[in-house]
């Protein structure tokens, strides 16, 4: 477990806002993270592959098709809001 003050310095750095009566219950959690975070590095990876997967799983992809495109009709026939044949957002930036 982990003291007061520490929980207090990484909740700062975390930016978070934590209250006095939660302290303790933190600090066993951030404990536990630890301890789990101990017990990986214990585990041998030696001779395990960077990019192992346990599932044989592989990529994919289908082959490039050109296609008939759709109507600009059929695809603004559902927008909230539409202009000048394309969809018609609220401004993000001034």
């Amino acid at each position: 477990m982990l003291d007061k003050d520490t929980v207090k310095h990484v909740a700062k750095l975390s930016r978070l806002e934590v209250k006095d009566d939660e302290i303790e219950a933190i600090s066993k959690k951030i404990g536990d993270v630890l301890n789990y975070v101990e017990k990986l590095q214990s585990v041998d990876t030696e001779n395990t592959d960077i990019t192992y997967n346990p599932i044989n799983i592989s990529n994919q992809f289908r082959n490039d098709e050109v296609k008939e495109s759709l109507e600009v009709k059929k695809v603004l026939q559902n927008a909230p809001e539409k202009e000048m044949g394309c969809f018609k957002v609220p401004k993000v930036l001034d």
